[in-house]
């Protein structure tokens, strides 16, 4: 990677798709204008009927009278954390992501003041944390164990701030390495292959 700064790669990098695709569903990844930046991501509320417990960026549905992505992701991080929309200087969106369900998801790019406070609700989100973006970058795929109809699959994860990060999540920063940062990590969808379970990480 060349020298320029994180934040400053990411202003190089980053734009806003010309050909507009109406999303079903759009986040927003805020990450705060500083040397050292941060990823603010969320902990669904354990009682949430989708997704329950899992880490992911605030955002959401569309609703009817949304006009646009930008709007969708905005909207739902203002509801879930009280993250003023003023206070989001957008910079890009990256490619769209289908979730597990087949909802296409739309990430939206944005930078925040490093010192916003910012408020959980309490119906929806169970914690709001911060994670280092290099962290992020230098991060280890880690095995996260999930049961399909009573087998288990080892999908790769992140581990930050005592939260496990994966799944869609963690795809769209993967996308944001690549496109955001001109970095590709390796990220395989799965970690069943033989060779990975004799690995370090099941060795510890």
């Amino acid at each position: 990677m060349d020298e320029l700064g994180l934040i400053q790669r990411l202003q190089k990098h980053l734009r806003f798709s010309k050909r507009i695709q109406t999303a079903q569903a759009a986040v927003l990844i805020a990450i705060t204008d500083e040397a050292d930046p941060k990823v603010l991501l969320t902990r669904r509320s354990a009682y949430m009927n989708n997704h329950a417990g899992e880490v992911s960026f605030p955002g959401g549905k569309r609703d009817p009278q949304d006009t646009s992505n930008i709007v969708v992701a905005l909207r739902e991080a203002y509801e879930e954390t009280a993250l003023n929309p003023f206070d989001v200087h957008l910079i890009g969106d990256l490619p769209m992501q289908k979730a597990r369900n087949g909802m296409l998801v739309k990430p939206v790019v944005g930078l925040i003041p490093p010192t916003i406070q910012l408020i959980p609700q309490p119906t929806e989100i169970d914690r709001i944390f911060f994670a280092s973006l290099q962290h992020l970058l230098e991060a280890q795929p880690m095995p996260y164990e999930v049961r399909f109809a009573q087998q288990s699959l080892y999908f790769p994860s992140m581990r930050v701030e005592n939260e496990i990060v994966w799944g869609l999540t963690a795809r769209m920063l993967i996308s944001l390495f690549q496109y955001g940062l001109d970095y590709k990590k390796d990220w395989p969808f799965l970690l069943n292959s033989p060779a990975f379970k004799r690995s370090k990480f099941f060795n510890r």
